[in-house]
């Protein structure tokens, strides 16, 4: 009988310093099937992931990968993919200033007589970009697009090594519902033309709306594999089996005891850093109360990125204008620096590029911010450093062998925790956080959300910015809805609905 696995996983043991990711995995998939692996964060799904596509070479890590019933010696994703696997990494890997048509041979260039044949490339990206319902000009410059737009150029040139199986880690992690849908249906296209898809999520809707067997894995060990088409499937048994126990509660429970306005934006306005006639933010206002968590939704473009950047520190555009008040007060937030002073905190949604220095260990990267507070003369107080990252790191239930493990060795929800410890660290009175739980497991999300109630509960105010419209009407006092670079106008926790929120948004 021929084998009905296009890839098996056999006893993959994978070591990192001082942890063991992978513990005796298996794991196999069937041919021309929608896989889902899921698990918490820290469980090893990515790792396993490039363990089988070459990322870690063989060599590194004991045990057999199996693909198309041959046992892969993979030294790399090139290798890979010539042998027609393919992976989406959660960070995109597309090269910012190349065009699309660049990016789509990068690697694989058609030549002729050695030299590359440009005019075939450019003809050949047309019916891949068609493919995956992408309709840009194949000229254009890959930074100038959205990151759902950028994904679906990932996907295109995956499919252009004309892969047989493809692997999606958090496809949907940066993506709108809209955007997100329109992936999960080219998932099923893939499917339906004989592609094996395996995704990687922690949405778990997602999912089940797509997946025909999900494999959990827990702690480095394959748990189980659930197949879809034979059983019912809920939230419920795959979270129980993320997590070890149920989870009956998604979000925390909150008691507000909200008081006065503490913070207040006017007339804000900002242009992009290049085209400076482009109007980005154009004339927000809006205040928040102490105790208060304030949410921004809106589709993705809709300006609640560059709108709390600018106001942080300026750290996006060009020619801000408007004010701003704390207490009351005009205050000058022109820089980070001054914004951390005067008790403002900024969480970024790239926690990768802007909200950590991955070559440091943890204790560095919670410390950055608070380095005057943890310094007597000058002189850096270097136990005391030691003493307050240890205490974050018990606190906020960061997964790390020590506070001294590089931070790029920790998994993207450990990640986020030391971003977020360092801004708790420097104590801001206004504490705006972007995407806090993208990519995160259901798990550490009521972890993340524990932690923003308690800052409410200490007199403190949090402005969260969320493309999930779930966690903005569970977790939020009021929700400010922004498109096109307006605030189109906020809602009541209590009247919030997601259709009202998207009817707010596209709706003039």
């Amino acid at each position: 009988m021929k084998n009905e696995y296009i890839l098996e996983v056999k006893n993959i043991i994978k070591d990192f310093p001082g942890v063991r990711a992978l513990d005796n995995v298996d794991f196999k998939v069937k041919k021309g099937e929608i896989h889902c692996l899921v698990g918490e964060n820290g469980a090893g799904k990515s790792t396993l992931m490039n363990v089988v596509s070459g990322v870690y070479p063989k060599g590194t890590y004991e045990g057999e990968v199996v693909f198309k019933g041959k046992v892969a010696n993979y030294r790399s994703t090139k290798d890979s993919e010539v042998d027609g696997l393919a992976i989406i990494h959660q960070e995109l890997t597309l090269s910012p200033y190349l065009s699309i048509y660049e990016n789509l041979f990068l690697g694989h260039m058609k030549t002729k007589f050695g030299i590359i044949d440009w005019d075939k490339c450019l003809q050949e990206s047309y019916p891949l970009l068609k493919r995956v319902g992408l309709h840009e000009k194949p000229q254009t410059i890959v930074s100038k697009m959205s990151v759902g737009k950028q994904q679906l150029v990932e996907i295109a040139r995956a499919i252009s090594l004309n892969a047989e199986l493809l692997i999606f880690d958090e496809p949907t992690s940066s993506l709108n519902d809209d955007e997100s849908q329109k992936l999960l249906s080219l998932l099923k296209e893939f499917k339906s033309s004989g592609i094996t898809c395996i995704m990687i999520s922690h949405k778990l809707d997602e999912v089940l709306s797509v997946a025909d067997s999900i494999t959990i894995l827990r702690d480095g060990q394959s748990i189980e594999t659930i197949d879809c088409t034979s059983e019912k499937v809920t939230e419920a048994r795959i979270i129980k089996g993320m997590v070890g126990r149920e989870l009956k509660n998604m979000f925390p429970k909150k008691e507000p005891k909200i008081g006065d306005v503490v913070f207040e934006v006017k007339n804000w306005s900002v242009y992009h850093p290049d085209y400076h006639t482009m109007k980005i933010v154009d004339d927000a206002s809006f205040f928040i109360k102490k105790g208060e968590i304030v949410s921004f939704c809106g589709p993705m473009g809709a300006g609640r990125t560059e709108l709390m950047m600018s106001i942080f520190g300026n750290s996006y555009g060009y020619g801000a204008t408007g004010e701003v008040f704390l207490n009351g007060e005009k205050v000058n937030l022109s820089t980070p620096k001054k914004a951390i002073e005067t008790g403002v905190g900024y969480v970024s949604e790239d926690r990768k590029n802007l909200g950590l220095i991955l070559i440091q260990d943890v204790k560095t990267n919670i410390s950055n911010s608070s380095l005057p507070k943890l310094s007597k003369r000058g002189i850096v107080n270097k136990d005391l450093i030691t003493q307050k990252a240890e205490e974050l790191r018990k606190a906020l239930n960061i997964k790390t062998p020590s506070i001294y493990q590089i931070v790029r060795n920790l998994s993207g929800g450990n990640q986020q925790k030391v971003v977020l410890s360092r801004c708790l660290l420097a104590s801001p009175d206004i504490f705006i956080v972007d995407e806090p739980t993208r990519g995160i497991d259901v798990g550490a999300k009521f972890e993340i959300y524990s932690i923003l109630n308690d800052m409410v509960k200490q007199g403190k105010s949090v402005i969260v910015v969320s493309s999930e419209l779930v966690e903005a009407i569970s977790m939020s006092d009021r929700i400010y809805v922004m498109n096109e670079g307006k605030i189109k106008g906020v809602i009541p926790r209590e009247t919030a609905t997601q259709e009202g929120i998207m009817k707010m948004a596209l709706v003039d």
